[in-house]
Protein backbone atom coordinates (compact mmCIF):
# COMPACT_ATOMS: atom_id res chain seq x y z
CA UNK A 1 0.00 0.00 0.00
CA UNK A 2 0.95 3.42 -1.06
CA UNK A 3 1.39 5.75 2.27
CA UNK A 4 3.77 8.20 1.93
CA UNK A 5 5.89 10.16 -1.19
CA UNK A 6 8.41 12.77 -1.23
CA UNK A 7 9.34 13.26 -5.03
CA UNK A 8 10.66 14.06 -7.34
CA UNK A 9 14.45 12.69 -6.99
CA UNK A 10 17.65 13.06 -7.97
CA UNK A 11 20.14 10.46 -8.18
CA UNK A 12 23.51 11.40 -7.29
CA UNK A 13 26.98 10.18 -5.69
CA UNK A 14 28.78 11.74 -2.75
CA UNK A 15 32.19 12.68 -3.04
CA UNK A 16 33.32 14.53 0.27
CA UNK A 17 31.10 14.07 4.03
CA UNK A 18 31.15 16.76 5.77
CA UNK A 19 31.21 19.11 2.98
CA UNK A 20 34.33 21.00 1.85
CA UNK A 21 32.48 24.11 2.42
CA UNK A 22 31.17 23.32 5.81
CA UNK A 23 32.38 20.85 8.48
CA UNK A 24 29.17 19.44 9.95
CA UNK A 25 28.98 16.18 9.65
CA UNK A 26 25.41 16.68 8.26
CA UNK A 27 26.63 18.28 5.03
CA UNK A 28 27.92 16.92 2.14
CA UNK A 29 28.91 17.43 -1.24
CA UNK A 30 27.22 15.25 -4.01
CA UNK A 31 28.01 14.96 -7.42
CA UNK A 32 24.74 14.89 -9.52
CA UNK A 33 24.22 12.44 -12.17
CA UNK A 34 25.02 14.36 -15.44
CA UNK A 35 26.55 17.24 -13.78
CA UNK A 36 30.47 18.08 -13.39
CA UNK A 37 30.07 20.71 -10.17
CA UNK A 38 29.17 19.47 -7.07
CA UNK A 39 26.40 20.48 -4.94
CA UNK A 40 26.12 20.79 -1.19
CA UNK A 41 23.13 18.59 0.27
CA UNK A 42 22.06 17.96 3.91
CA UNK A 43 22.48 14.66 5.01
CA UNK A 44 19.93 14.32 7.65
CA UNK A 45 21.53 11.03 9.38
CA UNK A 46 24.57 10.19 10.59
CA UNK A 47 25.79 6.72 10.61
CA UNK A 48 23.44 4.22 8.06
CA UNK A 49 25.87 1.67 8.44
CA UNK A 50 27.69 4.15 6.22
CA UNK A 51 25.40 4.32 3.56
CA UNK A 52 25.61 7.98 3.68
CA UNK A 53 29.35 8.31 3.17
CA UNK A 54 31.66 9.11 0.93
CA UNK A 55 31.42 7.06 -2.93
CA UNK A 56 28.13 5.99 -1.84
CA UNK A 57 24.74 6.52 -4.12
CA UNK A 58 22.14 8.21 -2.90
CA UNK A 59 18.59 9.93 -4.26
CA UNK A 60 18.21 13.87 -2.84
CA UNK A 61 15.40 16.29 -3.19
CA UNK A 62 15.12 20.01 -3.95
CA UNK A 63 15.76 21.46 -0.45
CA UNK A 64 12.85 23.32 0.60
CA UNK A 65 14.38 26.44 2.00
CA UNK A 66 17.52 26.67 0.46
CA UNK A 67 20.25 28.64 2.00
CA UNK A 68 23.59 26.50 1.97
CA UNK A 69 22.23 23.30 1.00
CA UNK A 70 19.95 23.01 -2.31
CA UNK A 71 19.15 19.49 -1.96
CA UNK A 72 18.24 16.81 1.14
CA UNK A 73 19.43 13.40 1.07
CA UNK A 74 16.55 11.05 1.39
CA UNK A 75 17.35 7.37 -0.32
CA UNK A 76 20.38 5.10 -0.18
CA UNK A 77 20.69 3.31 -3.36
CA UNK A 78 22.14 -0.23 -2.55
CA UNK A 79 23.89 -2.89 -4.96
CA UNK A 80 24.11 -6.39 -3.35
CA UNK A 81 25.04 -10.07 -4.79
CA UNK A 82 23.99 -7.98 -8.16
CA UNK A 83 20.77 -7.12 -6.37
CA UNK A 84 19.51 -3.48 -6.42
CA UNK A 85 17.37 -1.89 -3.74
CA UNK A 86 16.81 1.58 -1.81
CA UNK A 87 17.02 2.25 1.67
CA UNK A 88 15.18 5.51 3.40
CA UNK A 89 18.08 7.42 5.25
CA UNK A 90 15.49 10.51 6.40
CA UNK A 91 14.09 10.13 10.12
CA UNK A 92 11.01 12.78 9.51
CA UNK A 93 10.00 10.04 6.84
CA UNK A 94 9.30 7.87 9.46
CA UNK A 95 7.28 10.37 11.06
CA UNK A 96 6.15 11.35 8.36
CA UNK A 97 4.87 7.76 7.31
CA UNK A 98 3.25 6.45 10.16
CA UNK A 99 1.19 9.99 10.26
CA UNK A 100 -0.12 8.29 6.74
CA UNK A 101 -0.68 4.96 7.91
CA UNK A 102 -2.74 5.84 11.07
CA UNK A 103 -5.04 7.82 8.90
CA UNK A 104 -5.06 4.97 6.25
CA UNK A 105 -5.35 2.55 9.19
CA UNK A 106 -3.08 -0.30 7.46
CA UNK A 107 -1.67 -0.91 10.79
CA UNK A 108 -4.09 -3.67 12.41
CA UNK A 109 -3.76 -2.72 16.02
CA UNK A 110 -3.66 0.92 15.32
CA UNK A 111 -6.09 0.90 12.63
CA UNK A 112 -8.83 2.85 14.78
CA UNK A 113 -6.98 5.31 16.31
CA UNK A 114 -7.66 9.33 15.09
CA UNK A 115 -4.54 11.87 15.53
CA UNK A 116 -5.52 14.72 17.58
CA UNK A 117 -1.80 16.20 18.33
CA UNK A 118 1.43 15.74 17.22
CA UNK A 119 4.54 16.11 19.21
CA UNK A 120 2.61 16.13 22.64
CA UNK A 121 4.68 16.57 26.10
CA UNK A 122 4.32 13.68 28.93
CA UNK A 123 6.38 13.49 31.98
CA UNK A 124 9.97 14.69 30.29
CA UNK A 125 10.02 13.79 26.84
CA UNK A 126 7.79 14.83 23.94
CA UNK A 127 6.58 12.32 21.89
CA UNK A 128 5.47 11.93 18.63
CA UNK A 129 1.91 11.15 18.64
CA UNK A 130 -1.07 11.17 21.05
CA UNK A 131 -3.96 8.98 19.30
CA UNK A 132 -7.75 8.57 20.83
CA UNK A 133 -9.89 5.43 19.55
CA UNK A 134 -13.58 5.79 19.65
CA UNK A 135 -14.04 5.72 23.28
CA UNK A 136 -11.82 8.62 24.45
CA UNK A 137 -9.05 6.17 25.57
CA UNK A 138 -5.32 7.46 24.71
CA UNK A 139 -2.55 6.37 22.74
CA UNK A 140 0.90 7.58 22.99
CA UNK A 141 3.05 7.14 19.88
CA UNK A 142 6.83 6.94 19.44
CA UNK A 143 8.25 6.52 16.16
CA UNK A 144 12.09 5.74 15.80
CA UNK A 145 13.77 5.16 11.82
CA UNK A 146 15.59 2.21 11.41
CA UNK A 147 18.09 2.05 8.08
CA UNK A 148 20.62 -0.26 9.41
CA UNK A 149 20.23 -3.63 9.07
CA UNK A 150 22.75 -7.12 8.44
CA UNK A 151 23.70 -10.49 8.27
CA UNK A 152 24.50 -10.04 12.22
CA UNK A 153 24.30 -7.56 14.83
CA UNK A 154 27.54 -7.73 15.55
CA UNK A 155 30.81 -5.12 15.53
CA UNK A 156 31.93 -4.15 11.94
CA UNK A 157 35.38 -5.48 13.73
CA UNK A 158 33.77 -8.88 13.78
CA UNK A 159 31.91 -8.58 10.71
CA UNK A 160 34.90 -7.93 9.04
CA UNK A 161 36.30 -11.79 9.35
CA UNK A 162 32.61 -13.27 8.11
CA UNK A 163 31.83 -14.24 5.06
CA UNK A 164 28.00 -13.72 4.19
CA UNK A 165 28.25 -14.48 0.59
CA UNK A 166 25.93 -17.70 0.61
CA UNK A 167 23.20 -15.79 2.79
CA UNK A 168 20.26 -14.49 0.87
CA UNK A 169 20.47 -10.85 0.66
CA UNK A 170 16.78 -11.06 2.13
CA UNK A 171 17.39 -12.55 5.07
CA UNK A 172 18.84 -9.64 7.18
CA UNK A 173 18.03 -8.02 10.62
CA UNK A 174 17.26 -4.86 11.11
CA UNK A 175 18.90 -3.23 14.86
CA UNK A 176 18.04 -0.05 16.50
CA UNK A 177 20.16 2.12 17.72
CA UNK A 178 23.24 2.36 15.76
CA UNK A 179 25.86 4.95 16.29
CA UNK A 180 28.79 6.69 17.89
CA UNK A 181 29.63 5.90 21.77
CA UNK A 182 33.03 7.07 23.48
CA UNK A 183 32.40 4.21 25.57
CA UNK A 184 30.98 0.86 24.63
CA UNK A 185 29.37 1.05 28.18
CA UNK A 186 27.72 4.35 27.29
CA UNK A 187 23.66 3.97 25.18
CA UNK A 188 23.98 5.04 22.11
CA UNK A 189 21.35 7.59 22.47
CA UNK A 190 20.51 8.63 25.27
CA UNK A 191 17.12 10.66 24.26
CA UNK A 192 15.74 7.05 22.92
CA UNK A 193 16.80 5.50 25.92
CA UNK A 194 14.50 8.42 27.61
CA UNK A 195 11.56 7.59 25.58
CA UNK A 196 11.73 4.07 26.42
CA UNK A 197 11.52 4.48 30.09
CA UNK A 198 9.00 7.24 29.94
CA UNK A 199 6.50 4.97 27.96
CA UNK A 200 6.74 2.68 30.12
CA UNK A 201 6.82 4.82 33.37
CA UNK A 202 3.35 6.48 31.88
CA UNK A 203 2.55 3.02 31.23
CA UNK A 204 2.78 2.23 34.94
CA UNK A 205 0.65 4.88 36.52
CA UNK A 206 -2.35 4.51 33.83
CA UNK A 207 -2.71 1.08 32.44
CA UNK A 208 -5.79 2.31 30.64
CA UNK A 209 -3.42 4.21 28.54
CA UNK A 210 -1.79 2.55 25.30
CA UNK A 211 1.78 3.44 25.13
CA UNK A 212 3.15 2.14 21.90
CA UNK A 213 7.05 2.45 20.38
CA UNK A 214 7.07 1.82 16.64
CA UNK A 215 10.50 1.55 14.16
CA UNK A 216 10.04 1.66 10.83
CA UNK A 217 12.13 -0.20 9.15
CA UNK A 218 12.75 1.84 5.75
CA UNK A 219 14.59 -1.09 3.90
CA UNK A 220 13.39 -4.63 2.33
CA UNK A 221 16.03 -6.65 3.17
CA UNK A 222 15.00 -7.51 6.21
CA UNK A 223 12.80 -10.16 8.00
CA UNK A 224 13.21 -9.53 11.55
CA UNK A 225 14.02 -6.42 14.33
CA UNK A 226 15.56 -5.83 17.45
CA UNK A 227 17.23 -3.27 19.49
CA UNK A 228 20.81 -3.86 19.13
CA UNK A 229 23.23 -5.94 21.14
CA UNK A 230 25.77 -3.68 20.98
CA UNK A 231 23.59 -0.74 23.14
CA UNK A 232 23.25 -2.83 26.41
CA UNK A 233 21.28 -0.48 27.98
CA UNK A 234 18.73 0.19 25.28
CA UNK A 235 18.26 -3.40 25.11
CA UNK A 236 17.12 -3.98 28.46
CA UNK A 237 15.25 -0.88 28.79
CA UNK A 238 13.36 -2.45 25.41
CA UNK A 239 12.97 -5.93 26.94
CA UNK A 240 11.86 -4.35 30.27
CA UNK A 241 9.29 -1.79 28.83
CA UNK A 242 7.70 -4.78 26.39
CA UNK A 243 7.24 -6.61 29.75
CA UNK A 244 5.68 -4.02 31.25
CA UNK A 245 2.58 -3.40 28.69
CA UNK A 246 4.76 -1.00 26.67
CA UNK A 247 3.67 -2.44 22.73
CA UNK A 248 6.87 -2.65 20.11
CA UNK A 249 5.66 -2.79 17.01
CA UNK A 250 8.18 -2.88 14.00
CA UNK A 251 6.93 -2.29 10.91
CA UNK A 252 8.55 -2.36 7.15
CA UNK A 253 8.37 -0.24 4.33
CA UNK A 254 10.12 -0.05 1.15
CA UNK A 255 10.73 3.38 -1.23
CA UNK A 256 10.43 3.10 -5.21
CA UNK A 257 12.94 5.15 -6.96
CA UNK A 258 10.35 7.68 -7.78
CA UNK A 259 10.62 8.21 -3.60
CA UNK A 260 7.10 6.72 -3.45
CA UNK A 261 7.17 4.88 0.03
CA UNK A 262 4.67 1.42 0.52
CA UNK A 263 3.35 -0.43 3.76
CA UNK A 264 4.44 -3.81 3.49
CA UNK A 265 4.03 -5.51 6.85
CA UNK A 266 4.78 -5.90 10.39
CA UNK A 267 8.03 -8.03 11.70
CA UNK A 268 8.69 -10.05 14.44
CA UNK A 269 10.65 -8.60 17.05
CA UNK A 270 13.21 -10.63 18.78
CA UNK A 271 13.87 -9.84 22.52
Amino acid sequence: MEVYQIGPLTKGKIIKRPSAHCRSPYVADVLLDNEIVPIIAHAPALGCCGYADKDKDVYLTIHPNPKLCTHVIHLAHVVEKEITYLIGMHPKSAERIIHSCLTLGCIDSLENLSCIQKEKTFLNSRFDFLCKDKNGNQTIIEVKSVPCGDYEDITQTERKIKDYSSNDVFSKIAYFPDGYRKKKSDTVSPRALKHVCELQCLKEKDPNIRCVLIFVIQRPDCVAFQASNLDTQYKEAIKNAHDHGVEIIPIQVHWDSNGVCFYDKILPCLF
